[in-house]
């Protein structure tokens, strides 16, 4: 019986691609393999053909004498010198290779594996963050054990190849018309047994120790605010890069300034006298003090804004505001003496009517009409 022609089987045109043979076969298999049909030969022979198609396509050298010679290109004795496409009975391989992406790629030896990231957090006073500094953290990491040179092995032995997956890591499982590839049970994916464990490590490899690193704080950073330190992180297994270390910047509360991007403010308490008065006062900065004027008649929450003695932010803008809010504060624990003063004083104030308390009285004007308008 005449075979047909590999594309026709595939159902694929002849300028088909990897993956378009790779898909077509996929839904071939999925459609005529015998676990899906037990028992019947039409089936089993339809698979068999499209299986046979595959093996030849997918293999470059194959499919090249195939488009110049045709079947004689691949069989027995051919032109092409082939020895036939294999045995299309044997499944598994070619169909754990169309669907090994699918279910983890293929097993050939352990994979190296980047190493974890870690974390530290740091708390800077608003000082060091606004200025930058340099700061020594220790922290734990896992080194190679130096008893068992990180094999994980007892002193003077060596860890085996395990049996079960021959030291690949990996083992083939066959489920169904499925031809998966598992990490192996018996090496967890290490391709070695250890048969006697180091005492130090407990067959880990590894131990823990801490270490010291230098961090520059560079200035203007601000809760939140991240510094990676590329490859101080775990080390890789089987051979992988070690993963980066993240300092996570956080800030103390500061006993006089609060933050706000580049700005910074501050509540600045006066007397009564010096804000009816007004006057000069002295307020505080990150790098000195700066004389803050007071004009008279000020209330509280007054803002008053000292310009470029903020925050220089570390991505480069321009630098903020100091921002004083004013508090006027109320005397406590009067002598009899200034009572009898300040009801002076409110004598005083009473008889300039609105003139002297304007806010007060436009309060009380407000809710005079108010009160009339709801009839009380």
């Amino acid at each position: 019986m005449a075979k047909r022609d590999y594309y026709e089987v595939l159902g694929v045109p002849r300028n088909a691609s990897e993956a378009d043979l790779k898909k077509a076969f996929r839904r071939l298999a999925m459609k005529y393999h015998p676990d899906r049909n037990s028992g019947d030969l039409d089936t089993e022979a339809k698979f068999k053909e499209a299986k046979l198609a595959y093996d030849v396509l997918s293999d470059p050298r194959k499919r090249s004498a195939y488009d110049q010679f045709g079947h004689a290109g691949v069989d027995a004795g051919g032109p092409g010198g082939f020895g036939g496409a294999g045995d299309p009975g044997g499944f598994s391989d070619i169909f754990g290779d169309v669907f090994g992406d699918i279910f983890g790629g293929r097993a050939g030896g352990r994979r190296t594996q980047r190493g974890v990231d870690l974390r530290y957090d740091l708390s800077l006073s608003l000082e060091d963050a606004v200025s930058g500094t340099e700061v020594k953290i220790r922290l734990p990491v896992l080194v190679d054990c130096q008893f068992c040179g990180g094999t994980g092995a007892k002193p003077g032995t060596q860890p085996k190849t395990c049996t079960t997956c021959g030291g690949k890591g990996q083992v083939r499982m066959q489920q169904g018309f499925f031809s998966i590839q598992q990490t192996c049970p018996t090496c967890r994916g290490t391709g070695t047994v250890i048969e006697e464990a180091c005492s130090h490590c407990r067959g880990r490899g590894r131990l823990q120790e801490e270490k010291t690193l230098s961090v520059r704080v560079p200035a203007g950073v601000d809760t939140g605010d991240r510094i990676r330190l590329a490859g101080e992180g775990e080390r890789g297994d089987f051979g992988g890069p070690p993963g980066d270390l993240y300092v996570q910047i956080q800030v103390t509360k500061h006993p006089i300034f609060t933050r706000e991007d580049s700005d910074l403010y501050c509540e600045v308490p006066i007397g009564f006298v010096a804000a009816a008065l007004g006057g000069e006062i002295e307020v505080p900065t990150l790098d000195g003090k700066v004389v803050l004027k007071i004009p008279a008649g000020t209330q509280t929450g007054k803002m008053f804004r000292v310009r470029g003695k903020g925050v220089k932010p570390v991505r480069g803008t321009a630098t903020g505001d100091l921002i004083c809010r004013v508090a006027v504060e109320t005397p406590v624990n009067l002598t009899e003496r200034q009572k009898e003063l300040l009801r002076e004083f409110e004598t005083s104030m009473q008889e300039g009517g609105s003139r002297h308390s304007p806010q007060s009285h436009s309060w009380l004007d407000s809710v005079k009409s108010f009160l009339d308008k709801i009839g009380l």
